[in-house]
């Protein structure tokens, strides 16, 4: 799987908004390898973006598309300052529940300072996430160059997100946890999407 999460400050949440929608109806059906797309604005204006595709190949196909050039100017108008890029080909996605139904995400984006050990953690975690935290539906961990990645973290309400923070760790989850904050390098960022934008072919 290839992902590229694009991000930036937008003047218009609602327009944006339209045209992610726009996109799904008039210029998915043309983009061969699209998987699905995420995607929402946080209460500060925000813009933040991950679209699925069977492989990088695929994406610049449809990248490389004049309709989808016209459609991205349209977008690209919106932002307020330089939009941000992050590809990834090392795509870890875990399944609860339905992601599609989540009625809240959180995005997460940090720096590792070991990304093979990182991920060597995330794959052995033993956690019975459905009993645990039955408010998450899923996550999507795209990994980037120099050790940064971005997760997408499906929840059914942010209500119940809120709740289940505050639920204790069983003891494998919690030291699995302190050895992955022990390779964070500098601090990470949240990005709350109370109203997010889960697509995907037909």
């Amino acid at each position: 799987m290839f992902v590229q999460v694009f991000q930036g400050p937008v003047s218009d949440a609602a327009r944006a908004g339209e045209l992610l929608d726009q996109w799904v109806r008039e210029e998915s059906p043309a983009a061969e390898g699209w998987l699905g797309s995420t995607g929402g604005v946080t209460e500060d204006g925000m813009l933040v973006a991950f679209a699925r595709f069977e492989s990088e190949e695929a994406a610049q196909r449809n990248s490389d598309r004049p309709e989808q050039g016209a459609w991205w100017s349209q977008l690209e108008a919106l932002f307020t300052a330089e939009p941000e890029f992050r590809n990834s080909t090392e795509v870890d996605a875990d399944t609860y529940g339905d992601p599609d139904e989540a009625g809240f995400v959180q995005v997460m984006q940090g720096r590792t300072s070991d990304p093979e050990r990182s991920r060597e953690l995330m794959a052995s975690d033993p956690t019975d996430w459905q009993s645990f935290r039955p408010d998450i539906l899923g996550t999507l961990l795209a990994s980037h160059a120099d050790g940064e990645w971005t997760m997408a973290i499906y929840f059914t309400s942010e209500a119940e997100a809120r709740e289940g923070e505050q639920k204790e760790p069983p003891p494998g989850l919690k030291a699995m946890m302190e050895e992955m904050d022990s390779l964070n390098v500098g601090e990470q960022r949240f990005y709350d999407l109370k109203q997010p934008w889960m697509t995907g072919p037909g």
